[in-house]
């Protein structure tokens, strides 16, 4: 009986997908020669823009995971990107580690957030500026200001063996990368046993809002 629902969902959106293909392929039968050269004259610019944005990323040091070697460069860091990812590690941490692995594919992957580290030794004011207490955590920043916060291994299935996708799709809850799959659906193989309920509209409360100023005195 399910496989036979089961059929019947493919062969559904297999039609819906069709009948797709099929009007874009209408709408271009019907379309006159200047208005192709039109098409394909934004499509280039398009093109043209993604490839500037990229070469503006890379510039910044976007596309690879990188130490800050002080709170001053972070702030500086934080100022040229939209959006950041920082680790804030200990030398003495198994934990930090393990993020290390996945956070060095997620830079590779995702250009549009610049992935940092900085170690808590050398970051007093800020960690406790930020009240970072747990070693690893990852601040989210996003236009300046500290958004969200994966503490430790909580949010990724309370296991250390939690995969990059895990990590990508937590990220992807917080707007702080592109995320192209489900978010209402974590890649845990089975969420109760490794004990979470964490998902994009049950998330825990946020404590960001801190704005990455060097010259900023409030708490």
């Amino acid at each position: 009986m399910f496989s036979k629902v089961l059929e019947n969902q493919l062969l559904q959106t297999t039609k819906l997908v069709e009948e797709h293909l099929d009007s874009e392929i209408q709408k271009l039968d019907q379309m006159d020669e200047d208005e192709l050269e039109r098409l394909k004259g934004k499509r280039l610019e398009a093109l043209r823009k993604a490839q500037q944005q990229k070469q503006e990323w890379l510039s910044k040091g976007h596309g690879e995971y990188r130490e800050t070697p002080s709170e001053r460069d972070l702030f500086q860091e934080v100022k040229e990107s939209k959006k950041v990812v920082c680790r804030f590690y200990r030398d003495s941490t198994f934990r930090c580690k393990i993020l290390d692995r996945h956070l060095v594919i997620l830079s590779k992957k995702h250009l549009e957030t610049k992935f940092l580290k900085l170690n808590v030794e050398k970051a007093p004011f800020l960690c406790e500026r930020l009240r970072i207490k747990v070693i690893p955590t990852l601040a989210l920043v996003k236009d300046g200001k500290t958004q969200d916060y994966v503490v430790g291994f909580t949010d990724l299935g309370n296991s250390d063996d939690f995969t990059t996708e895990t990590l990508e799709w937590r990220l992807g809850c917080s707007d702080i990368l592109n995320y192209s799959g489900n978010l209402m659906e974590p890649p845990f193989q089975n969420q109760k046993k490794f004990g979470t309920n964490f998902t994009k509209l049950e998330k825990k409360t946020i404590r960001g809002g801190k704005k990455y100023d060097s010259d900023s005195d409030d708490d």
